[in-house]
């Protein structure tokens, strides 16, 4: 995807220093957000048994359900435990085509997943003792790894706690 350049580069970043005057708040005037969180996010699946064996066996997500999509005769909606109560949910839609995973403007771009220091060094290990590809530690970043799941999604592991970005807290810690 091309970049902008010169005069239009300037414009982008001018206007997002404008939406960073007219809506980003100070912390102390910031509203709570109306939600407790995330529950799940969930994709589609081409394939159940390798989801689930990516997940679960390579990268240690714990599968805690399995049933029938109940908008989809025949299609599974699954879940990995990703702790603090995070679950990564999945469909399978059975008999019909998949096709490759494009990062295009309005699909899904990466999801980042927060690790400690130890796991982040476990999952590099187990990455490079299969010869899994991944991206990073690059960009100047040593904190992030980028993968792609049987399905093509794209999943950062990040080594920065949750609720911070670029070592600053962006929101609140409950």
């Amino acid at each position: 995807m091309p970049q902008p350049e010169g005069a239009e580069l300037d414009r982008v970043r001018e206007r997002r220093e404008q939406l960073r005057g007219r809506y980003l708040q100070p912390d102390a005037k910031r509203p709570a957000p109306p939600t407790r969180g995330i529950h799940h996010a969930a994709f589609i699946c081409r394939d159940v048994e390798e989801t689930i064996r990516f997940y679960q066996e390579f990268l240690g997500f714990p599968l805690v359900e399995l049933v029938e999509n109940r908008d989809y005769a025949g299609s599974s909606h699954f879940f990995f435990d990703l702790g603090h109560g995070n679950l990564l949910g999945f469909f399978d839609f059975p008999g019909h085509p998949h096709p490759p995973f494009d990062e295009t403007l309005g699909g899904i771009q990466h999801l980042a997943l927060s690790v400690d220091e130890a796991a982040f060094a476990r999952l590099k290990r187990a990455l490079d003792d299969a010869e899994v590809p991944y991206l990073g530690p690059d960009r100047g970043a040593d904190d992030s790894l980028y993968i792609q799941d049987p399905n093509g999604l794209r999943v950062e592991f990040y080594q920065e706690r949750l609720g911070i970005f670029a070592g600053e807290r962006i929101t609140d810690e409950s």
